[in-house]
């Protein structure tokens, strides 16, 4: 979804060109999971511990990826965009006439008993900095994206219960989330809201990782290619780091916005040419890339953009289509198979991190690949969920570490 603002968007819109396949307090929760250090979720490809790590399932569709939970008692399963570059839970809620239509049935709060409404007087109200007290005294929100979705609704805190490697059950109570009653956006049917799992307070991460040992969560993302009965695989807490031969690291990098994972590019290799971020006037500004699940693409400053471009299109020996509108701008071939080059890196402070075509190249349409990438006319990019795929990618909120460790994410 791209990184997202409470109100006010802070920065300009990141919007793919690849129209065809983009379509994401002080007082914390009560868990009520014992003996839990850490957990596993699957993340559906969106087409269709004593108790072992907590996971969820999640699953790809259309380049999102959607995890799978429950919420409330009884338990009512939904599928929500698992989003890095925000920090708010939010589901669509009865009543929602304001709404974008989705295929499941919208969470109704008054069927479940452990639902509850933050009051305008609850310090939780304060901590999205969006609380609007309502008429009947609940907490109003409102929560826009880099892409102009935007939801609108109650804050309340309610039980979200997943399931560990070993088959355990556990309940999460009091997880802060927005009940959404008027969401807009280009959001697609299956999907049922996003869970935030930015670095912010009211995000996932934060809300649970004390309880699991600590605010860390890892994620194996498929390729876009795969089958969507294939699920990629997200942990949570103690349990989920990245260890072992192959792993290389970069700072996070600490910035105002606590919300963004922002690390440090110092360029692009296409082949064995290498693109400098800011063509090599200079240091480059630290925290200049974002890693974002909730956005397919890389998506680079224009000047950079262009000079990838402009490589990639000398190395592939195939002619671009330009007969083609629906297209585009985008650099396009037509093929019967993946490309089989260039192999790019992407040089981070500290990691180099490679890049075969399965990640940089997506087919919109049958027969056809398009460059994953696209331009910004912000100095600070996003790396996207194309290439976070078949990387074991941990996330260490407390380190300040961001560590890849290639994997094959179908086998999990």
């Amino acid at each position: 979804m791209t990184m997202a603002y409470p109100i006010v968007f802070q920065y300009p819109c990141f919007v793919s060109t690849i129209c065809l396949i983009m379509f994401l307090l002080s007082q914390f929760s009560t868990i009520e999971a014992n003996n839990i250090e850490g957990f596993s979720v699957k993340l559906i490809r969106k087409m269709s511990s004593n108790a072992g790590t907590v996971q969820a399932p999640t699953h790809a569709y259309l380049g999102q990826h959607l995890m799978e939970l429950s919420i409330g008692t009884p338990r009512k399963t939904i599928y929500a965009i698992a989003d890095t570059g925000s920090d708010l839970i939010w589901v669509q809620c009865v009543p929602c006439d304001k709404c974008y239509k989705q295929l499941n049935p919208l969470f109704d709060p008054l069927k479940s008993s452990t639902y509850t409404n933050i009051s305008c007087q609850s310090e939780l109200c304060h901590r999205l900095d969006t609380g609007v007290c309502s008429p009947e005294n609940r907490c109003n929100y409102t929560y826009g994206y880099g892409d102009n979705a935007l939801t609108q609704g109650v804050l309340g805190q309610e039980t979200v219960t997943f399931t560990s490697t070993t088959g355990q059950v556990v309940p999460l109570g009091g997880i802060i989330f927005g009940c959404g009653h008027n969401d807009t956006g280009n959001f697609n049917d299956h999907e049922m809201g996003i869970i935030g799992l930015g670095g912010g307070q009211v995000s996932l991460i934060s809300q649970i990782g004390d309880s699991l040992g600590g605010k860390r969560f890892s994620q194996c993302l498929v390729p876009f290619h795969t089958d969507f009965n294939v699920p990629s695989r997200m942990s949570f807490g103690k349990g989920s780091e990245v260890t072992g031969e192959g792993v290389v690291s970069t700072p996070l990098v600490v910035k105002q916005d606590k919300t963004p994972y922002f690390v440090t590019l110092l360029g692009i290799s296409v082949g064995n040419t290498y693109l400098a971020f800011n063509g090599g006037e200079g240091n480059v500004t630290k925290g200049n890339m974002f890693l974002d699940s909730g956005t397919p693409p890389i998506i680079l400053p224009t000047e950079l953009y262009e000079r990838v471009f402009a490589e990639v299109k000398r190395q592939v020996p195939l002619k671009p289509i330009t007969d083609d509108p629906t297209l585009g701008p985008q650099l396009c071939y037509r093929t019967l198979e993946n490309l089989s080059g260039p192999m790019m890196t992407a040089h981070f402070e500290g990691a180099d991190v490679a890049l075969a075509p399965i990640q940089t190249f997506i087919p919109p349409k049958n027969g056809v690949f398009c460059l994953a990438f696209t331009n910004t006319s912000s100095d600070v990019g996003v790396y996207g969920n194309f290439a976070q795929s078949n990387y074991l990618i941990g996330f260490d909120l407390e380190a300040h570490v961001l560590s890849f460790k290639l994997n094959d994410c179908t086998k999990q």
